[in-house]
């Protein structure tokens, strides 16, 4: 398995690790904490370091009730962010964390050689065509309405059925523009509850028949922090202990906050391998 970003080929036949870069005031763990160039590039710099093979900007905080942005405002955020990091990090590889097609068309335009849409391209009709247009590897992940309807739409027939059908519709519809380079992410929070997500965890080995690579974003989710009693600040182990799993059931990227400690994961899991 590999991915085409911008010209280089990544591997993902050994998984790799995503780096989360927030630029939201309102995000779950780390809302406002990268608010200046400065604070991003030492986090960038710490996450590459430790071993991130990819660094996946957001600029619209997708947590359930989140508040809605406006496009020019997160245009206003990432933009800014995108343009800082590409010059001070030749070659670095981003991915941005977005559902609208003009963001996507700027970022890419900026530096960005990924699209991560939490939609499958359900909340922008134009993004399936912009991402065909630009060429560039799309993160399609299952949810429903949006992040302020979503969990109040945790109803389904079988969880994992009613995805792969989800799925099979939304990779059929990105192949047919020309999209080749598609990457799975089940979504789990949301429009799930937090045992539905541990359903969806343990079933993430029947997303293997697309062959296509799964990414799992689970990091120091509620999912998580709820079961253990405890807050997204206390959910390292608990996060770390659910990636190891996820690398059992074949995910391929673990998109993360806490780079070190997924790379020391996926090394152990490989040795467990070997």
């Amino acid at each position: 398995m590999t991915l085409n970003c911008n010209g280089k080929l990544i591997a993902i036949s050994s998984p790799k690790v995503m780096g989360i870069l927030n630029v939201t005031p309102d995000s779950f763990f780390d809302g406002g904490t990268y608010n200046s160039d400065e604070h991003c590039i030492t986090q960038v710099e710490k996450m590459l370091a430790d071993g991130a093979t990819f660094i996946d900007i957001g600029a619209y905080s997708s947590r359930p009730d989140a508040k809605n942005v406006s496009v020019a405002e997160e245009l206003q955020r990432i933009i800014p962010v995108i343009s800082v990091l590409v010059k001070q990090f030749p070659g670095i590889i981003l991915s941005v964390d977005t559902f609208r097609a003009e963001v996507a068309k700027q970022a890419i335009e900026a530096g960005a050689t990924i699209i991560n849409d939490i939609s499958a391209g359900h909340l922008d009709p134009k993004m399936l065509q912009t991402v065909a247009d630009y060429n560039v590897p799309y993160i399609m992940m299952h949810m429903r309405g949006t992040p302020q309807t979503m969990q109040q739409q945790t109803t389904y027939d079988d969880l994992t059925k009613d995805l792969l059908i989800y799925f099979s519709e939304r990779i059929q519809a990105a192949r047919s523009l020309g999209i080749t380079d598609i990457i799975l992410d089940p979504g789990f929070g949301f429009a799930k509850t937090t045992d539905q997500n541990f359903e969806l965890l343990n079933k993430l080995d029947h997303f293997k028949i697309t062959d296509l690579p799964l990414l799992a974003g689970i990091s120091r989710k509620s999912m998580i922090y709820k079961t253990l009693n405890t807050s997204p600040e206390h959910a390292l182990n608990g996060t770390t202990a659910l990636h190891m799993i996820a690398l059992e059931k074949g995910a391929r990227i673990l998109r993360v906050h806490d780079v070190k400690e997924a790379v020391e994961t996926i090394t152990l899991h490989q040795k467990l391998h070997a």
